[in-house]
């Protein structure tokens, strides 16, 4: 997602208050729209999936879909998934279907073994710093199974072959999208097949997101203790299937409550497998005040959030192994908070739209924060007084919305480049942010005389 060096977002203190809707859960939406379209594909009929974010990445995944030979009608607020004519057979493929998986890690790592298992050659694209993120193991691993691979290091990668059933060993402290890849398509294949992992695994609420929505679609894959037994020719059932809210976007809104605020979010599953719904208890750990309320929508409950009652929140411990999106923010509230706040073993977010540990740390600095970049994390000496700066955004969803979070809480304003690359996941974040009393103001730098 490229958006003009011009751009930025104009920031001025503020509180937010209230209530908002969490939007769908970007994570729970990428499975659920590729297990209702192997359900479509297999004959089995059409599925309805919603609600949907209008973001890029969810978009991305819907196109791949139709690429694959699906149907995809936008209607209310989700997708009507069926077949079309079949032309996702592999053997009426002549040439290789060109993908385009825009800036989406899931998108990708999600459809190059689905593609595979259907024996469609395909040429995977990317843009942004998606060419450039690891997709080695793929080539490693599926030419053992049949597929070649043809790439120069990273995107574009052209596949051809069909998958074969059998033993997948893999590490288990890598992306768990490759894990979540294997367990959406060898359900496919003819045979039995099992993931074997060869380290322990970390981000295991991803992959417990990916087995709860196989479930859902009637699909099975069978624990052992070093992985999965996935049984072979299974199909997808059809259906309606509802994608709950989202944690991790959740995040931006408790947290500005936490930090001076006071927020409630609707729409959030409570007992959610969303590895990023841990941010509840990471906030009461900082010593924010944080309960469940009844929704007077009936729709679920309120997840509310705001400051202790007395005195101020304090530095933690935070292991991210599990968490990594949540890093950003969560450094965030390490920087106001009294006392060191460590966060470690998120090694892995040096590879996402940005290196988030360098970002985070430039970002706060200018603020005024005391934060020392580690190898695998960040250390944050907090309670400080913050300012507003100019501030880059690296073209990071993620990082965007955190420095807004920290900007409703500090003196004067704050300008943030590329504000656009909300549109990656959460479209209406800044619509959503004013609505609770936010000030963000998105506009070219020459409104600003520069």
């Amino acid at each position: 997602m490229e958006s003009s060096s011009s751009d930025i977002v104009l920031l001025t203190p503020g509180r937010l208050a209230g209530t908002v809707a969490a939007p769908p859960s970007k994570s729970a939406a990428h499975r659920a729209i590729l297990c209702a379209a192997l359900s479509a594909l297999s004959g089995n009929g059409s599925c309805f999936v919603h609600p949907l974010a209008a973001s890029e990445d969810i978009t991305v995944t819907l196109e791949a879909a139709k690429a694959l030979g699906c149907s995809v009608i936008r209607k209310q607020d989700g997708a009507l998934i069926s077949s079309a004519d079949g032309t996702a057979d592999g053997k009426k493929v002549s040439s290789p279907l060109t993908i385009d998986c825009g800036e989406s890690g899931s998108s990708l790592r999600f459809l190059i073994p689905i593609a595979a298992a259907l024996g469609i050659p395909a040429k995977f694209i990317g843009r942004g710093r998606l060419p450039q993120r690891p997709i080695g193991l793929y080539k490693e691993l599926l030419p053992r199974h049949g597929v070649l691979c043809e790439t120069e290091g990273g995107l574009p990668l052209t596949i051809s072959g069909a998958l074969t059933p059998g033993l997948f060993e893999l590490p288990g402290d890598i992306s768990s999208q490759f894990i979540t890849g294997l367990l959406l398509a060898l359900p496919l294949l003819q045979g039995d097949s099992e993931i074997r992992l060869t380290t322990p695994l970390q981000s295991a609420a991803y992959v417990e997101m990916t087995l709860e929505t196989l479930s859902a679609f009637g699909v099975t894959a069978r624990p052992t203790k070093t992985g999965w037994i996935i049984p072979g020719g299974q199909r997808y059932a059809t259906g309606e299937h509802k994608v709950e809210g989202d944690w991790s976007q959740a995040a931006f809104f408790l947290t500005a409550g936490a930090l001076g605020g006071d927020v409630s979010v609707s729409g959030l599953k409570n007992g959610s497998l969303q590895g990023d719904s841990a941010i509840s208890p990471l906030l009461k750990s900082f010593g924010a005040e944080t309960c469940t309320l009844p929704n007077p929508e009936g729709n679920g409950v309120l997840f509310r959030c705001r400051p202790p009652a007395q005195g101020r929140l304090h530095g933690i411990e935070i292991d991210a192994s599990q968490i990594p999106d949540l890093v950003p923010i969560l450094a965030v509230a390490g920087a106001f908070a009294e006392g060191e706040t460590r966060i470690y073993n998120a090694e892995r977010l040096r590879i996402k739209e940005s290196d988030r540990l360098s970002a985070m740390a430039e970002g706060l600095s200018r603020l005024g924060a005391d934060i020392s970049e580690l190898p695998d994390g960040l250390l944050i000496r907090g309670g400080k007084p913050l300012s507003g700066a100019k501030l880059r955004g690296w073209n990071d969803h993620r990082i965007v919305m955190s420095f807004s979070t920290a900007a409703l809480y500090i003196g004067g304003k704050t300008e943030i480049t590329d504000p656009h690359s909300i549109r990656k996941s959460f479209p209406d974040f800044f619509t959503r942010y004013n609505e609770l009393g936010g000030n963000a103001h998105v506009c070219s730098s020459i409104c600003m005389g520069e």
